[in-house]
């Protein structure tokens, strides 16, 4: 009967530490003794000796030491209050939400069969809601740093596999009553597990929206802390000096030999240009779509091909650029239309609205003459 009640008391034991960690000593008692009473083992009597000299050092503190925890409780509360008061209440439920997750898809509020493209998405908004610059929130930036790794973490298949691995908060559960001991016996839930991201919440930030990775301050880990890599430039520079020494002074046989081998490669330079320049300055139109493109003066004299193909080739090129131009033309207007919904601004979305785009109105128009 007795090994029938083992699980259920470690259970208790469970529910205990919580409650201990929690600084509920007095559930975390109920807990250990009903554990006693249904199967008695080492681990719970340790814990009560445990509760029991905690209890005798609060006996022999002074009568008013209680009150004295009581009013400091009260008053640091009131603070954190007023000072939540300044901040606006959904910044405030978003960090303070983020706070309490147990792990990274809970951070970005997906479940574990997410794609790639939900948690992006997941990413972006929230990444809105807590940018320190908008969000002035105590605990933003950690806020801003916790969903930073978890994008970073989850869209990256390997780390993502790697993650998931580690298993459920109720199994960590149980791997700290056997073997974790931290501070005092016991130890806070991270979860990041040891997942961080190898670049910079910022840096993240502008990937997702246009601002691109500054190419001198990417951040990296090493020796388990944060270091731009232009940090180990110099170093790298002096363990290298040799070579580059050498390097310099075989430089001119290089050239020499680069622009020998570039001679034999040759290539002629193109028979026209879109653009006018000192060598192209002769402007000419195609007969179909009349689009303008630039010879050399001798052109008539020196240019023995079809006139009608080159003509197609330079309205193949054209309209090629005009639909690039009209792609990156629409990215933009949608990337602010997006950012002025997600803010919730109407009048960044009624301009948004109105952001022309002139290579697409063009790309039109020679479709239509087509």
């Amino acid at each position: 009967m007795m090994e029938g009640n083992k699980d259920e008391a470690e259970r208790c034991i469970e529910l205990a530490e919580r409650f201990i960690v929690e600084g509920r000593h007095d559930k975390a008692e109920r807990f250990l003794l009903k554990a006693e009473k249904l199967y008695p083992t080492q681990k719970a009597k340790d814990l009560l000796d445990h509760l029991s000299k905690n209890s005798h050092q609060k006996c022999a503190e002074p009568e008013d030491a209680p009150r004295k925890r009581r009013t400091a409780t009260r008053k640091e509360e009131a603070k954190t209050s007023d000072t939540e008061m300044d901040y606006p209440k959904e910044h405030v439920e978003a960090v303070q939400r983020i706070k309490k997750c147990k792990d990274y898809y809970e951070v970005l509020g997906v479940d574990k069969e997410a794609t790639d493209s939900d948690i992006k998405k997941a990413y972006k908004k929230l990444a809105l809601q807590l940018h320190p610059d908008k969000n002035k929130t105590p605990g933003a930036a950690e806020a801003f740093k916790a969903i930073g790794n978890a994008v970073a973490t989850l869209t990256d298949p390997t780390k993502r596999k790697q993650y998931d691995m580690y298993g459920s908060e109720e199994e960590r559960l149980q791997q700290q009553g056997r073997h974790g001991h931290g501070r005092g016996g016991f130890h806070e839930y991270n979860y990041t597990r040891g997942f961080e991201a190898d670049i910079t919440a910022e840096e993240l930030f502008n990937m997702f929206f246009g601002g691109g990775f500054p190419s001198q301050n990417v951040y990296v880990r090493r020796g388990g802390r944060w270091q731009r890599t232009g940090e180990n430039h110099n170093q790298v520079r002096g363990e290298h000096a040799g070579s580059y020494s050498l390097l310099l002074q075989m430089l001119p046989i290089l050239l020499l030999i680069a622009i020998s081998m570039m001679s034999s490669l040759f290539i002629s330079e193109p028979i026209y240009s879109l653009l006018a320049n000192s060598k192209f300055s002769v402007p000419k139109e195609t007969q179909n779509l009349k689009i303008p493109y630039y010879v050399k003066e001798n052109f008539h004299t020196e240019y023995q091909g079809s006139l009608r193909r080159l003509e197609m080739s330079v309205e193949e090129e054209y309209i090629t650029n005009l639909r690039h131009a009209c792609i990156r033309e629409k990215s933009y207007r949608e990337s602010m239309v997006w950012k002025a919904r997600s803010y919730g601004d109407s009048v960044l979305y009624a301009k948004s609205q109105k952001i022309r785009m002139p290579s697409c109105e063009t790309l039109q128009e020679l479709q239509a003459k087509a």
